[in-house]
């Protein structure tokens, strides 16, 4: 069984949901209190032992291939003004290199053709993908190092999971389970958006995938789903029961950052837990 070293990360997405930011600012360098969601999405993987990090960019998404450089003008004046402290917040910020690619998927057609854009730099290696806009908090245990130790454990395919309440099926991909073993299920199908009185169960994926590179295979063909659009979900599917295929109920805080509401929550619940700053919030949401 091979490790999982690579990670893919679909940053393409136009965010158009928090236009007018988003217009010259890519959606995954919104702040989280002082970090950008990518970032926490990069220390997820590290945390696991991800090596490599494949991002699949679109076009305006340039910030975020800067954003993981060396900013060397910055660095150079604090460094001359003995700001230490200030300079060591970038540490996490700058990758290796050769630890970083960058592709582009040139139209947005959907979740399975942007990972499909990576097939090349993936290989015949099973690898991660991350959606930076899922915030999965948990940092004395990152969620993807949970995922990791499932697979290490089953092998195969593992799904990031969560119960999401019965009404809000339709708006993921959820899991037809099978056998359970505390908080693995086995999968037994995935169904794409169904309706609440279609849905198999409540178990819905969060942004968090460790994957055979076969499913690649499957996305080349370009089978439109769900939205006309080449869904990830669907190339999954045919997969269960060719590969082991798990769900991992995965232990953390959920921040939907692609939604503005989550996004704000996001900030306010991480903001808490701060010493520097966690009182000052607290106090003024007392005041409110």
């Amino acid at each position: 069984m091979k490790p999982v070293r690579k990670a893919v990360f679909p940053v393409a997405g136009l965010g158009t949901r928090f236009l007018p930011a988003t217009k010259a600012v890519p959606k995954e360098l919104l702040p989280v209190v002082d970090k950008p969601l990518v970032q926490y999405a990069i220390d997820e993987a590290h945390a696991a032992g991800i090596e490599q990090m494949i991002f699949v960019t679109g076009r305006g998404k340039n910030a975020i291939e800067d954003y993981f450089d060396i900013a060397y003008e910055l660095e150079a004046t604090l460094t001359a003004r003995s700001k230490t402290d200030i300079l060591a917040t970038l540490e996490g910020s700058r990758l290796d290199p050769g630890d970083a690619v960058f592709v582009r998927q040139q139209e947005p057609l959907g979740l399975g053709h942007a990972v499909w854009c990576a097939r090349d730099i993936v290989g015949d290696e099973p690898f991660a993908v991350l959606l930076p806009d899922e915030l999965l908090w948990n940092p004395g245990n990152p969620c993807l190092k949970q995922m990791v130790a499932t697979y290490e454990a089953k092998g195969g395919n593992v799904l990031g999971v969560l119960e999401v309440p019965h009404e809000h099926t339709g708006r993921y991909g959820i899991v037809s389970p099978g056998t359970v073993e505390g908080r693995v299920t086995e999968v037994k199908g995935l169904v794409e958006k169904p309706k609440p009185a279609e849905a198999p169960s409540r178990l819905a994926i969060i942004g968090r995938y460790i994957l055979q590179p076969d499913v690649m295979g499957i996305l080349a063909a370009g089978e439109r789903g769900a939205g006309n659009e080449i869904q990830l979900t669907d190339g999954m599917a045919k997969l269960i029961g060719k590969q082991p295929f798990h769900a991992l109920t995965v232990d953390g805080d959920r921040h939907d950052c692609g939604d503005k509401a989550g996004f704000i929550q996001a900030n306010i619940a991480l903001a808490l837990e701060r010493a520097d700053i966690g009182p000052d919030v607290k106090a003024f949401i007392e005041k409110l």
